[in-house]
């Protein structure tokens, strides 16, 4: 299995309790699982951006990235023929692919959905998941440059997914984040250092009576982010 992009999949998709509930684990993987060197600190800001607030803003914030308007869609026959007949046979033929590959498909989901996508590329031949990677990386890029000129944080967070998906076929994204970008994200996590050091987090209402061992999980998860940023993380 292509760890890495089991990890993209997991993390493109939308940030239900189901995920969040893992994201200790995903974030704990990044480190070795053999992403390339400088994209490692920056995918570990997505698990970390998830893992902050209410979990209703994160799910809000993901839809309104990925299912308001095509432009950012992450289905991705929806950015080559959009709603015309050609998209039907496509579909048709990318579910054979995954089929003749023994790879049973989410009923619920589409074959174009990238998260399924790079789940089956993630189990699939290395000369397969390579053929179908290189068939979509123009689509990739495009919606990479569109995530980044949204500008908001979470879209520059999530564009980090997609560079490192093309990064799987030696290719990089010809949209880049500008500085002043890069220096908000930094100016984030500070602040948010701040926030979980002088505001402990506590899950559930006062009364529970395990709430000290919850704000004992809540700390050890923090430290565990903290080591896994690494001293290349913590410099940006």
């Amino acid at each position: 299995m292509n760890k890495r992009l089991a990890i993209l999949s997991r993390l493109l998709r939308y940030p239900e309790a189901e995920l969040r509930a893992d994201l200790p684990d995903i974030a704990a993987a990044i480190p070795g699982a053999g992403f390339r060197a400088d994209l490692v600190p920056r995918l570990l800001r997505l698990p970390r951006r998830l893992m902050q607030g209410d979990g209703l803003d994160r799910e809000e914030e993901y839809v309104r990235l990925f299912d308001r308007g095509r432009g950012t869609s992450l289905h991705l026959f929806e950015h080559v023929h959009g709603d015309t007949r050609n998209r039907g046979p496509a579909m048709i033929e990318l579910a054979q692919v995954y089929e003749q590959a023994g790879y049973a498909l989410d009923a619920r989901e589409l074959p174009d959905f990238l998260p399924l996508f790079l789940e089956f590329c993630a189990v699939a031949p290395d000369e397969v998941a390579r053929n179908l990677l290189s068939q979509c990386a123009p689509i990739l890029d495009a919606l990479h440059a569109r995530m980044i000129a949204r500008g908001s944080r979470e879209a520059r967070l999530y564009a980090v997914l997609l560079a490192a998906t093309l990064a799987e076929i030696g290719s990089t994204p010809a949209a880049k984040a500008d500085a002043e970008a890069e220096r908000s994200d930094a100016e984030e996590f500070a602040e948010l250092d701040a926030a979980y050091e002088s505001e402990p987090v506590v899950f559930g209402p006062e009364s529970d009576p395990d709430r000290e061992g919850a704000r004992a999980k809540v700390a050890a998860m923090i430290q565990r982010l903290r080591h896994f940023r690494g001293p290349s993380a913590n410099a940006r």
